[in-house]
Order: C-alpha cells, then structure tokens, then sequence
C-alpha cells in the first residue's frame, strides 16, 4: 500500500468517525432539547398555578372586606335609625331644608362637571 492509499484509508475513517460522533451529538442534543423543554413547561404549569393560587386568595380577602364592610355599615346604620327617626319627627321641616340644600349642593357639582367636560355623560 502507497502512502496515499493508507492516507485515504486513514481519512475515511476518521471521516466516518467523525460522522458517527456529530450522529450521537445530534442524537443527544435532540434528547437534551426534550429534557429541556419538559423543566420549561414543568416551571410554567407550576409559575400558573401559583398565579391562580395568588388570585383566588385575593378574591377570597376582598371577599371576606366586602363582606366586613357590609356588615359594618348594617349595624351602624341599624345602630342609628332610632336616633334618625326621633330626629325626623321632631324637627321635620329643618330636615326638610337639609335635604334641600344638599340637593342642590349636589345638583350644582354635576352641573360644575358638565360644563368642564361636555363629552363625559354623568
């Protein structure tokens, strides 16, 4: 065998060696991507869950707030309607005019806010 021959012959199999060795690369990094992947979508359900833990214990805390709040603005009110009522009866004109003058208070701050923005209904 020449020289050439055997460069040739040591060529090819380094040629096919190579090859064999970029295949099992190849083969590992389709293997690696997979892997990859599956931790990605992994953390991704577990980041969405944890999302929708936050949110469902925040709607339970506004929940039980409105509920507080509610229930706090019955008992004053229930608190006060005996002492609204003896108020009433007693001086029923001057609450009368009350309920007039805070009328027309209101009635002239959206009158005020229609004038200063005409494309904003109220």
């Amino acid at each position: 065998m020449t020289d050439h021959a055997r460069e040739n012959g040591t060529m090819d199999g380094r040629l096919g060696a190579l090859r064999s060795e970029l295949e099992t690369l190849e083969t590992d990094m389709k293997v690696l991507v997979g892997d990859v992947e599956g931790i990605v979508d992994s953390r991704v359900h577990h980041a969405i869950r944890k999302a929708e833990d936050v949110a469902h214990g925040a709607y339970r805390l506004a929940e039980e707030s409105v509920a507080h709040v509610a229930n706090d603005v019955k008992d004053w009110t229930d608190g006060n309607l005996a002492t609204v009522r003896r108020s009433v009866r007693a001086r029923p004109l001057s609450l009368l005019a009350l309920s007039l003058g805070t009328g027309a208070l209101v009635g002239a701050i959206f009158s005020i806010a229609r004038r200063r923005s005409p494309r904003t209904p109220l």
